[in-house]
């Protein structure tokens, strides 16, 4: 069996994607996780932060199905979602799609470029929750709202939110090593997320200006995550750091995108707003991948074929932010 890949990325996140719409490859959840794990791992055969299945779907445009690289199904991934809207959008010939995930159908829509010939598209990530139930957390607070969590920092406060994914979020000045360790432990012990958490921390730039670094449940640090800098703008409204209804630039390792929180404070306050992520969704390279048996020591890739120009116009978009911010005044990794 030969499997079409293609190698793309949002926000410097990035996936290889999986058309099981246009081939139909029989593809069991024993091969799925083999897919996932080989695939993912940048000392084998190609590399990523995850893999993008797209499917049909009995109701929306499509359905997708994301993997981490350890080869958990999660949720939700915001960067991964834009760049199987882009896929669903050019194999329907339309410009708004909705992609059926875990929880909750995604409106996305292509919109005005972020930067001069980078795709880009508006994402309705939808409403976020701060019940802790629904990440679920174990604290004595709920909701979870600027508040340390002892097991994991004396000093460090906290916000909790689904998205529908689970989140942490902490506003910090500078990023350390320690912090890594922090959300490392948090996934490792799991004695306050059960399930897990995507822990962000969150330094404000300036007035609706942010940099966000974010550790992965599954993955671990990566350039970027499209449900956490969503997570992390509605909370940086909710603490007052930012304002609703006006675009939020976020920036991150991989670059940035603009994040918009629809409500007004009083609903922020509850949890009622609507999210969108607005960002790239760049192809990086299609291939091939032979799979001859179940093996995976058997597998190769054929040949890459570059998308040049998309990489080049991205590149220039990641020497634009390098302009506007000096990561090196408070990234310490």
């Amino acid at each position: 069996m030969n499997i079409k890949l293609l190698k793309c990325h949002g926000s410097g996140n990035d996936f290889v994607l999986i058309d099981e719409i246009s081939n139909d490859y029989g593809i069991d959840e024993a091969l799925r996780v083999k897919l996932v794990t080989e695939l993912s791992d940048r000392g084998k055969l190609i590399g990523s932060d995850g893999l993008l299945f797209v499917q049909r779907s009995e109701h929306a445009d499509a359905r997708m199905r994301f993997f981490n690289t350890d080869g958990s199904e999660a949720e939700m991934c915001g960067n991964g979602v834009r760049c199987v809207g882009r896929y669903v959008c050019e194999l329907l010939g339309k410009d708004e799609v909705v992609i059926e995930t875990m929880k909750r159908d995604i409106p996305i829509r292509r919109v005005a470029d972020l930067f001069p010939n980078v795709p880009t598209f508006d994402v309705t990530i939808g409403e976020p929750s701060l019940a802790i139930a629904s990440l679920p957390m174990i604290s004595s607070a709920d909701p979870h709202i600027d508040r340390p969590i002892e097991e994991l920092s004396p000093t460090l406060r906290f916000t909790a939110a689904s998205i529908p994914n689970p989140h942490a979020i902490a506003v910090v000045d500078t990023f350390e090593p320690e912090l890594v360790d922090i959300a490392e432990r948090a996934n490792r012990e799991r004695t306050v997320f059960p399930r897990g958490v995507n822990m962000s921390f969150l330094k404000v730039l300036e007035r609706n200006s942010v940099f966000v670094l974010t550790y992965e449940r599954g993955v671990g640090i990566t350039n970027s995550c499209g449900t956490a800098m969503s997570a992390s703008s509605f909370v940086s409204c909710l603490l007052g750091h930012c304002d609703p209804n006006v675009p939020i630039k976020v920036y991150n390792k991989g670059g940035m995108v603009n994040c918009l929180v629809d409500g007004d404070a009083e609903g922020i306050a509850r949890g009622e707003a609507s999210v969108h992520l607005i960002g790239n969704a760049t192809w990086v390279f299609e291939t091939t991948l032979a799979v001859p048996s179940a093996d995976p020591s058997g597998w190769t890739v054929g040949e890459r074929t570059y998308f040049e120009e998309e990489n080049r116009q991205y590149d220039g978009l990641v020497a634009s932010v390098g302009r506007e911010i000096d990561l090196a005044s408070f990234y310490k990794l």
